[in-house]
Parts: C-alpha cells; sequence; structure tokens
C-alpha cells in the first residue's frame, strides 16, 4: 500500500510538472488566436507564396497590409510575369485588383476576402480554425500545428489545409493548402509580420497605390512594348481543339480571338494594346477575384477575365464549370510567336 501511495505521489508530481512547463490545450490556443485578433489594430507581413495548381509550379512574393476594420493592400508580384506588381485592395469605396504597369484597375461587386479561405491573410487563417469543429491540433518546440478544413468558393480541389503560428507571438509561419490526398499545393510562407503597424490614410487609395507601384519608365501613354505579339495557347483545354482563329487589328493594337471545339466549347480572346490606356474609372465585374498562378483574374458567372505580359486575356463559356474556367485559365501560358 505504501508503495502504490508512492507511485501515485510521483504521477501526481510528474502531472504538475507538465503542467508548470506552461504546455498549452487547443482550447488555449484558440482562445489567444482569437483574443490577438480582437485586439489587433492592424499588421504589415511579408510572404513567399508558391503555386502547383497549374502546368508550373508559380512563384509569388506578398506584401499584406491590414488595417482595422475593412481596409487591406496585398500587392503579389510573379517571377515568372512581366508585368510588375498586381495589388487587390479594399477601402470605404469597395474591393479592386489594380495593375499599375498596364494601368488597369476593376471593381470587384464582392465580399473579398470573407466569402473565402485567404492563405495570406491573418484573420482568414484565424476564422477557418474557428470555424472548423474537427479541426487537429499538434505542437512542436516553436510551434503550434492546425489542420482545418478551408473554403475555397471556386476551387473544390483544395479542401484542406495545415497552419503553422509561432509560439511566442501566435503570428502565422506556413500554410500549406492541400488536396483530398494532404499534397500541398498552395503554400505560403510568411518572412516577417509585424503587429499594430502605423498606416497613412493614403496608404489604401487607388491613385495612390497605382502612381507608387507603377516603374518609372512605363508612360502613362504612348507607345507600349509591343516588338512581338506572343499568342498565347492554353495546355489544358477539358478536351476540346482549337478550331478557329481570327487575327484582327485593332485601332491601337490586335486583338486574337480562339475558338476551341469538343464536349465543352470556349472562346479565348487575347489583346495586345499598342498604346497603354489613360488612368480612369475602374472597370467594373459582378464576381470574384481568382489567382491563376501567374496572374490574378477576374472571376464571374460564365467567363474569366485577366492580364499578363502586357496583354489582355478573356476567357468565355457556357458550357465550363467555374472550376475549369480556372484550370483552362490557369494553363493559358504556352507559346506561338508572330
Amino acid at each position: 500500500m505504501t508503495k502504490k501511495i508512492l507511485w501515485i505521489s510521483i504521477f501526481v508530481c510528474f502531472a504538475l510538472l507538465l503542467s508548470a512547463c506552461g504546455e498549452k490545450s487547443q482550447e488555449d490556443v484558440v482562445e489567444e488566436l482569437q483574443s490577438n485578433l480582437e485586439d489587433l489594430s492592424g499588421y504589415k507581413a511579408n510572404a513567399e507564396m508558391k503555386m502547383n495548381t497549374g502546368q508550373e509550379e508559380q512563384t509569388y512574393n506578398i506584401e499584406i497590409w491590414h488595417k482595422k476594420e475593412d481596409f487591406y493592400r496585398v500587392s503579389l508580384s510573379s517571377e515568372q510575369s512581366e508585368d510588375g506588381s498586381q495589388i487587390i485592395l479594399k477601402n470605404e469605396e469597395g474591393v479592386f485588383v489594380l495593375t499599375p504597369e498596364l494601368n488597369k484597375s476593376f471593381k470587384f461587386q464582392s465580399e473579398w476576402p470573407d466569402n473565402s479561405s485567404q492563405p495570406y491573410l491573418y484573420q482568414s487563417l484565424v476564422n477557418d480554425i474557428l470555424t472548423d469543429e474537427e479541426a487537429e491540433f499538434t505542437m512542436t518546440e516553436s510551434e503550434y500545428v492546425f489542420q482545418t478544413k478551408t473554403n475555397y468558393q471556386s476551387n473544390n480541389n483544395l479542401p484542406l489545409q495545415e497552419i503553422r503560428f509561432d509560439k511566442e507571438s501566435y503570428t502565422p509561419v506556413l500554410v500549406k493548402v492541400m488536396d483530398n490526398d494532404k499534397n500541398a499545393l498552395v503554400e505560403v510562407k510568411f518572412s516577417e509580420f509585424e503587429m499594430n503597424p502605423t498606416f497613412e490614410e493614403k496608404d489604401f487609395e487607388i491613385e495612390e497605390n497605382m502612381a507608387s507601384a507603377k516603374p518609372d519608365d512605363v508612360p502613362v501613354s504612348g507607345e507600349a512594348n509591343n516588338e512581338t505579339f506572343e499568342i498565347l495557347i492554353p495546355n489544358e483545354t477539358v478536351g476540346a481543339e482549337l478550331t478557329d482563329r481570327i487575327e484582327q487589328e485593332i485601332e491601337d493594337g490586335k486583338r486574337v480571338v480562339s475558338t476551341y471545339t469538343g464536349e465543352k466549347n470556349f472562346t479565348l480572346v487575347q489583346e495586345k494594346r499598342d498604346v497603354l490606356p489613360t488612368l480612369s474609372s475602374p472597370q467594373e465585374v459582378n464576381g470574384d477575384i481568382v489567382s491563376l498562378g501567374h496572374t490574378v483574374g477576374a472571376l464571374s458567372e460564365n467567363a474569366v477575365e485577366w492580364d499578363y505580359k502586357g496583354m489582355n486575356f478573356y476567357l468565355a463559356s457556357d458550357q465550363l464549370t467555374r472550376e475549369e474556367l480556372i484550370e483552362v485559365a490557369q494553363s493559358v501560358v504556352g507559346t506561338e510567336v508572330k
């Protein structure tokens, strides 16, 4: 009996020792993350995002600014694109995608970023954890690790994610967005994360961001770089084949209209302007912001539009699903030089 009491005492002391080490439960960490989010006045972060959702791996450098309550500025520059950076901007006027290099902007009738998971936004990651009652929790020596479901409205092929937070600051370190087989198709690695920084009002204004992100050697109007017209073709056609192509000289450039016919038909329009447009009111889109790997696009019910390599692309079909539209658009990287 004495030995039994002794062993019970040792076990109790060991349990108390573990508790004293400060290891937190899943509930403790979730509560701390939620508290962290509520107390934030904003943040600035830098990250690298790698995407394997298309034919080739694409890499983005991302700069994220958020000011409470509802101001966002996400600058994305792709190592594969020649168009400089694109900026997703949300202010009191709405949600915008800016392409300063081409002096173009889209305005979205959208609830972004709340309508979908966003792997580079802190509050989106925390909210995905809070809303997933089956979220799994582990920890390493330096990180808290969650596995949760995602909420991608336009891509059901990415149902899972792994989110790693620093134990000291509770800020994100690494996010892996995975398919059903837990293959990581999107990976976001954070390099810097500053809590509660100072912002100026102009930081979230369209004109300021268009001007500050535009390279000095790119004219607002005048001759654009048009030495070659590079026809890009989709590597993924969902079984359709090219059956017609019309090349047109337009007033200030060139247009190519390609028709693909098969079980599901679609049309791809590609344009390049000799003269960059002057800055005007943003083009309004009733749709969603979507990442195409090599660029950011505007996805509406039956079409997706994007800019890439100084050209505008418009893919339309009343037969392709939203996922198929994205799949085809992501693959428009094959080349024909004329």
